[in-house]
């Protein structure tokens, strides 16, 4: 019985270790091993119809045949939403003639106060070529949906504020094909080098 019970965790081992070295050799094709999968077409992303910040009615298909760079922020944001829009901005400026196959868009998640009049200006400080949509409550809620966009309005101490409020929400950048899919996507602290290599790199 002794022999019998060494031999088997004898072949227990051998059967681990060569298991050890599959996984080893196979990693990057096996899912939940600390990398990034990649391996399938993630779920986000879909048709809008929104209005940009001349007032016009845009939806998702006036984009088609160029790359979508889309952040979702609101414009009294203090310190996320301008940084990274800066980024996406120095992105572009570092991918030359390539740049003008992107199209840099902002989607406001707080419709009460970012008008088309408001987003205007708010758009120019960032570059000509950016792109701000608004549009109802239903039409934001909806396009927030379809990107998976978590955004909760936060009231603020109305002694020292006035009243007004701030808004929760998660903070990244979606880069989205000529095709309206979804390519890649990026926190908010990627750094403008690294973006524009990244979107030149998916491109190709």
């Amino acid at each position: 019985m002794f022999r019998n019970r060494f031999a088997l965790i004898l072949f227990l081992l051998a059967a681990a270790m060569a298991a050890g070295v599959l996984l080893w050799r196979e990693g990057s094709n096996v899912q939940g091993l600390g990398r990034v999968v990649s391996a399938g077409q993630a779920d986000i992303g879909g048709p809008f119809h929104l209005i940009d910040q001349e007032g016009r009615k845009v939806s998702d298909t006036d984009f088609r045949g160029r790359y979508m760079l889309i952040y979702f922020g609101y414009s009294f944001c203090p310190d996320v939403c301008p940084t990274t829009l800066g980024v996406m901005a120095a992105a572009l400026g570092k991918m030359g003639a390539d740049s003008q196959k992107v199209v840099p868009i902002f989607i406001t998640i707080d419709p009460d106060r970012d008008t088309a009049k408001v987003l205007k200006p708010y758009m120019a400080a960032f570059g000509p070529r950016f792109v701000g949509l608004t549009g109802d409550g239903a039409a934001i809620a909806q396009v927030e949906k379809e990107f998976h966009v978590y955004a909760k309005k936060q009231p603020l101490n109305p002694a020292k504020s006035s009243g007004n409020y701030a808004m929760d929400h998660s903070s990244v950048i979606y880069l989205m094909g000529p095709d309206g899919k979804l390519v890649n996507y990026y926190d908010e602290a990627i750094s403008p080098g690294d973006l524009a290599a990244d979107i030149k790199q998916k491109m190709t």
